[in-house]
């Protein structure tokens, strides 16, 4: 595995913290790490090639000791209620299942364009960090139980080059709140093996 991962990872350097260089980075990247630093939350970052899905490279998790969530961009078939859930990797995304604990019959994943226009991201970055950009509340964020007893949560900066950690209680307690979104709280079987 590790061989596989390599060209994802050239140095392998955990900083704390924004990079200390900001050339050639996206103004939503940059957003994200001035919205956790005005909240004064510590973070680590780990720079990298794209890693389009969370299946790319576990070797993130190893890195950052901790494991990235899943975070799933879904709507109803109307098109008119949008959903970011954050899952534990491991687990499968089961729509009759969290339809019926939300409330929202035939669930399905939203195109790339509603994710653009509500989260300002792009397919394989999709985040929580988005969530800033949602300024009309257009996207209930749906949370797994089991992510929120984790110490640490890892996700995107808004773009899937660089990997984030800092702790759970800082995504609950400063992150959302200074965003004004709440989340629900969801708790989604692992599917039989």
């Amino acid at each position: 595995m590790a061989d596989l991962c390599e060209p994802f990872f050239p140095d392998k350097t955990i900083y704390n913290g924004r990079p200390s260089d900001l050339t050639g980075r996206l103004d939503k990247e940059i957003r994200a790490y001035d919205r956790l630093d005005r909240l004064g939350i510590h973070y680590q970052r780990l720079d990298h090639s794209a890693l389009p899905t969370i299946e790319s490279c576990r070797e993130v998790d190893i890195l950052l000791q901790t494991e990235v969530c899943k975070n799933l961009f879904l709507c109803n078939a109307q098109r008119t209620d949008f959903y970011l859930l954050l899952l534990p990797g491991a687990k499968k995304f089961r729509t009759a299942v969290l339809s019926k604990q939300i409330g929202s019959a035939r669930l399905t994943f939203a195109e790339p364009e509603f994710m653009e226009k509500f989260l300002d991201i792009t397919p394989g970055s999709v985040s929580v960090m988005g969530l800033m950009n949602d300024k009309d509340h257009r996207v209930r964020l749906l949370i797994d139980r089991e992510v929120l007893s984790q110490e640490y949560f890892a996700c995107h900066p808004c773009i899937n080059t660089s990997s984030l950690k800092f702790k759970t209680s800082d995504l609950l307690n400063k992150f959302l709140p200074a965003i004004d979104h709440d989340f629900t709280l969801v708790d989604l079987p692992y599917a039989p093996t």
